[in-house]
């Protein structure tokens, strides 16, 4: 294939963690292959008046802490010069966030880059609140802002009840809360603001303490996974909330999962899934920026981020061919 010119939408490049950083892997992969790589933030973003622009960064990368880039030049150039668009701005999907999908999809004459993933998709498929389209493959879930009904809810889970902000990301405002907790109606008024904004309240699952297990899926397909175990001292596995990862083995039901999830990720164009699953139930399905890219590949003895790549550069195929 000739060489392509492949964009990734992401936080500042001078940021990231070279040993861990999924969307850093990517674009190493990228460059392996022979392809131009270009990087923009979110606020570069831009409608010129005939179609959306960003200025564009054309880097070289390398594994190499405190040098992992080097910019070859730096210029406004439209969304449809780029083959291929990563999008990996990290949570969270704020209103910013959610105009920056609008945004790239605008390419006036010219043909819109192929997506991973789609802008759409991005949009209709929430973190928290896609896998209740699947209420039979989660624990008992709620979703409300009223207090009553989540006081109710944690009352009857005798195992304990897990809150999370529905806009939450990194194990940021997650709550375990027993059954007697006399900070339950603290921490439900605190969590909804007053009962002003829902969250998600999910029965515990107490095989949690044994991790989490993040499987990513590349076009509906399983290809690795991690399991996130929670320190001691708390009961989130998030590697950003200090979880350990550890080799994750797919079960008969990850994969049953992983079957029913396929169809609908990839009718949306949702190439590149990170979803959750605590036991035997899907807790989340992410598709903004999964991460465990980095930990699968050493766990599993994978290239994830090649399969990736094998899929962004068979549509740009396709889309040739047509």
């Amino acid at each position: 294939m000739a060489p392509l010119t492949i964009g990734f939408l992401m936080d500042p490049l001078e940021t990231v963690r070279v040993d861990h950083d999924s969307t850093f892997a990517l674009m190493l992969e990228a460059q392996k292959r022979g392809h131009q790589v270009r990087y923009f933030e979110q606020g570069w973003l831009r409608f010129n008046g005939t179609c959306a622009e960003a200025r564009m960064r054309h880097v070289t990368v390398r594994r190499e802490l405190g040098r992992h880039f080097d910019i070859l030049d730096e210029a406004p150039r439209p969304v449809s010069s780029l083959d291929v668009l990563f999008m990996r701005k990290d949570p969270p999907v704020d209103a910013e966030f959610l105009h920056a999908t609008q945004l790239v999809e605008l390419c006036g004459t010219g043909r819109p880059p192929v997506f991973i993933n789609e802008p759409s998709g991005i949009r209709d498929a929430n973190e928290k609140l896609y896998s209740l389209r699947y209420p039979d493959l989660m624990p008992d879930t709620r979703v409300t802002s009223e207090l009553p009904v989540l006081l109710d809810f944690i009352a009857r889970n005798a195992a304990g009840t897990i809150l999370k902000p529905v806009d939450g990301f990194a194990g940021k405002g997650i709550l375990f809360l027993s059954a007697t907790d006399r900070n339950a109606r603290s921490a439900v008024d605190m969590l909804t603001r007053g009962g002003r904004e829902a969250v998600m309240a999910q029965a515990y699952i107490p095989e949690s303490r044994q991790g989490d297990k993040r499987i990513l899926l590349v076009d509906g397909e399983p290809v690795g996974g991690v399991l996130r175990v929670p320190s001691d001292d708390d009961h989130r596995g998030n590697m950003a909330a200090g979880g350990v990862p550890r080799k994750a083995v797919l079960t008969p039901r990850d994969l049953e999962i992983c079957e029913r999830l396929k169809p609908e990720l990839v009718k949306r164009g949702l190439r590149l899934v990170g979803i959750d699953v605590l036991g035997t139930y899907l807790t989340e399905v992410n598709v903004t920026s999964p991460t465990g890219l980095v930990e699968a590949n050493l766990l599993d003895d994978v290239c994830v981020e090649a399969k990736v790549l094998d899929v962004a550069e068979r549509l740009v195929a396709e889309r040739a061919a047509r």
